[in-house]
């Protein structure tokens, strides 16, 4: 089903997780992760603590579904089992794939989340948008890191990322993502879709809402950072 929606604040708690819940979207109300000196404290700003309770929304008595004026969204869990996961998520942006390409890949540091990064700054994230690139982030002093490597890119049509993305690179997992570009009647659908398998101690069917929740929070800025760039440019 594509529904529309528009981002809301929801509370968050610690405690488990279930892979059963819903997630509209969310909007963390946690401070970014601090690097620090030490780059050891990649596994402490990934923590998986840290991600259960920004993807963990307490919804209420109902589902809200609400209008978003300039895009519709689809996210979904395909399927998940214990030694992995495949998500799904569509946003519709009423604008010109040119554009949208051009802002999700030259312009990632722009509309990312600075919650999702290592520094506590998504403008050190850039994309190096070639076979063998990356979507990669600067740590300064030299120091960088990969998030996923570029296994084939078709500008403006299709980019497949390969790799654990955030926490899921520190683990005994593979991973496959495609970032998909189609032209509409109403504008441009962006389709991203992640699959991962390997291993994680009780089992990888228990962060595959937290990782959808992520993804669809991706989409839902991209789509509000071209809405902005667009309407900007008008006179």
């Amino acid at each position: 089903m594509l529904f529309q929606y528009r981002r809301y604040r929801c509370a968050f708690s610690d405690g488990d997780f279930s892979s059963n819940s819903v997630i509209l979207t969310y909007r963390s109300s946690e401070p970014p992760n601090q690097l620090g000196a030490n780059l050891n404290f990649y596994s402490v700003c990934f923590s998986w603590g840290t991600l259960m309770r920004q993807a963990k929304a307490i919804l209420c008595s109902s589902i809200l579904i609400a209008i978003f004026t300039f895009s519709s969204v689809f996210a979904e869990v395909l399927d998940s089992a214990p030694n992995g996961f495949t998500v799904k998520n569509t946003v519709l942006i009423e604008a010109d794939r040119g554009l949208v390409y051009r802002a999700a890949m030259a312009e990632v540091g722009s509309w990312w989340s600075s919650d999702h990064t290592v520094s506590g700054n998504a403008a050190n994230l850039y994309m190096d948008a070639r076979v063998l690139g990356c979507f990669c982030e600067r740590l300064g002093e030299g120091a960088g890191l990969v998030h996923l490597s570029i296994s084939f890119i078709n500008p403006g049509v299709l980019v497949r990322f390969s790799g654990g993305l955030g926490p899921l690179g520190l683990m005994g997992v593979a991973g496959n993502m495609t970032w998909e570009f189609e032209t509409v009647d109403a504008g441009t659908l962006v389709t991203i879709e992640y699959a991962i398998g390997g291993y994680m101690p009780g089992g990888l069917d228990s962060i595959a809402a937290p990782v959808d929740g992520v993804l669809l929070d991706a989409l839902d800025r991209l789509a509000a950072y071209v809405h902005d760039a667009e309407r900007d440019e008008l006179p």
